[in-house]
């Protein structure tokens, strides 16, 4: 990658892309299937660890057997946001399966994301959830064993973050009767 994007007044000239324009460069062909826009910038996702794809199917396949009635669990889908189509590793979303068939969500209910080498970016990415209007929004510090817990939006920022350790049971207070114990999840 070149250097140019660390020079300020050049990165203050670079050209964003619109949530439309992202998307109809993907269906084109002409962007690397393995991108999501943030901020306007399309940016290559990391590559995932073993360790990555096991917590992210485990927390997926976990959510998905609780059978949650009136909301879909995506894993891996793109979310679009006013600037954004990020992709959260795990959403729950309010409504029912085919309401996506045609469209993409446009905000969730509940999104986790597993930082095995993301933080940094995952943690970013808080600011993207809390505009629109994610109520709860979760980042599991695969290596640390620990979860970050984001809550309450308002104007854009999360009002409450909270870590917790894998001995916690978290209640998800956006999903009626939604309990983790965390060791099922990063044991």
């Amino acid at each position: 990658m070149s250097a140019i994007l660390a020079l300020s007044d050049v990165r203050a000239r670079v050209s964003l892309l619109s949530v439309e324009a992202y998307e109809a460069l993907g269906e084109m062909g002409a962007l690397d299937n393995n991108t999501e826009l943030i901020r306007g910038i399309p940016v290559k996702k990391m590559p995932k660890s073993p360790l990555h794809r096991k917590l992210t199917r485990r927390i997926f396949l976990f959510l998905l057997a609780l059978q949650l009635s009136g909301f879909v669990v995506f894993m891996e889908a793109p979310l679009r946001l006013a600037d954004s189509e990020p992709e959260p590793d795990v959403m729950i979303v309010h409504g029912e399966v085919g309401e996506f068939d045609a469209k993409h969500p446009t905000t969730a209910v509940f999104i986790v994301e597993i930082a095995v080498s993301s933080e940094v970016l995952d943690r970013e990415k808080a600011s993207l959830y809390a505009e629109a209007g994610v109520a709860e929004y979760w980042i599991v510090l695969a290596e640390e064993n620990q979860v970050e817990v984001y809550r309450r939006p308002e104007n854009g920022v999360y009002q409450s973050k909270q870590l917790y350790p894998a001995s916690e049971t978290l209640t998800c207070e956006s999903v009626p009767g939604l309990r983790v114990p965390l060791a099922e999840w990063l044991d």
